[in-house]
């Protein structure tokens, strides 16, 4: 019985926590970029029962008695009472009873990256990575990597986020729009290109701000997003706020191999574990929404609802069997 209560009791320890993820997902079902969250459970290892005085070879059945090599020896027959039902008492062919579930547990907290619905804006700093890639933005804690597309321009020219965290090119510098050029002439292609018009830039030293001269007709190249993805789906890990960092060092990046131990070690050599890029593109005036479902995460609610309430229910009836056995049972006679 304890071990029923036990068992009944890690189920409802699970469905708690799955409860906390789906109504997170549901909280962000209008975040922009984000993705859905999704409970692995993991079972405990089965215990294997045995009948009471059971044995694997020539032995005793719980009695202090010399070894036996049959069934005469032991003392009964395969027409004994102890054969009943499948049960054999015979060493030669031990009985068991079977495996018993102890229950199951969260083993990971996985990140689903199914490709969210696509919504044009038509505004000049709004991205969409349409297949694998992340943004890669500079925080106060290190690089950090994003979906969300949804960026701005501010007063200084630099291309931020909600949050204000910058924009990075592939040479991981913030990317900052020369002063002159209007929104509407800056181009934003599939690989991450950023355009502007003019054959040059220039720095004006009253503003320190970088200005596009020549002809304007023209369009130059003025750096490259950082758009990267990761072979190994668990190279990154949620922070918050939209943000994903590299799990093997919480700056963003890889610490020095001599640093760690063996097990970190690995992964910071494999190369599946390190930013490189993507294979996604970039779609310039569009949002990727999350990629959440409100009616799929409200059944999946549901359903944990009523697991839960099950696994409520085991424990009230295993406890009132143990109420059960020690003041009715263990009061008789």
């Amino acid at each position: 019985m304890w071990r029923g209560l036990y068992t009944a009791a890690t189920g409802m320890i699970s469905e708690q926590k799955r409860t906390d993820v789906i109504a997170n997902n549901i909280a962000n079902a209008a975040t922009t970029g984000y993705k859905r969250d999704v409970t692995i459970h993991k079972e405990f290892h089965n215990m294997l029962i045995k009948r009471v005085y059971d044995f694997d070879d020539g032995g005793s059945v719980g009695m202090d008695v010399a070894p036996f090599n049959s069934l005469a020896e032991l003392g009964t027959s395969r027409e004994d009472v102890t054969q009943i039902k499948g049960f054999n008492a015979d060493p030669f062919k031990t009985p068991n009873i079977g495996e018993l579930g102890l229950g199951d547990y969260i083993d990971e907290i996985a990140v689903d990256y199914a490709q969210g619905a696509l919504e044009s804006t038509g505004n000049t700093y709004d991205l969409a990575i349409v297949g694998d890639g992340f943004f890669a933005v500079q925080t106060p804690e290190g690089v950090r990597y994003t979906r969300n597309g949804a960026f701005f321009k501010n007063q200084q020219g630099y291309l931020q986020d909600i949050r204000g965290y910058n924009l990075l090119d592939t040479q991981g510098n913030p990317i900052r729009i020369p002063a002159n050029v209007p929104d509407s002439r800056v181009v934003i292609t599939g690989n991450g290109t950023v355009s502007v018009p003019g054959n040059q830039l220039q720095l004006n030293p009253e503003t320190n701000r970088w200005i596009s001269v020549g002809n304007m007709n023209n369009q130059q190249t003025l750096a490259q997003i950082q758009l990267v993805e990761f072979g190994d789906r668990l190279a990154t890990q949620k922070q918050g706020d939209n943000l994903f960092y590299i799990v093997n060092d919480n700056d963003g990046n890889p610490p020095v191999a001599q640093e760690v131990g063996q097990n970190v070690q690995a992964r910071i050599m494999d190369p599946n574990a390190q930013p490189r890029p993507a294979s996604g593109e970039i779609l310039q005036g569009t949002l990727e929404k999350s990629n959440i479902s409100i009616v799929y995460e409200m059944v999946e609610l549901i359903h944990n609802h009523r697991l839960y309430e099950a696994n409520a229910k085991a424990v009230l009836t295993q406890d009132s069997m143990l109420d059960k056995s020690v003041n009715d049972v263990g009061s008789i006679g």
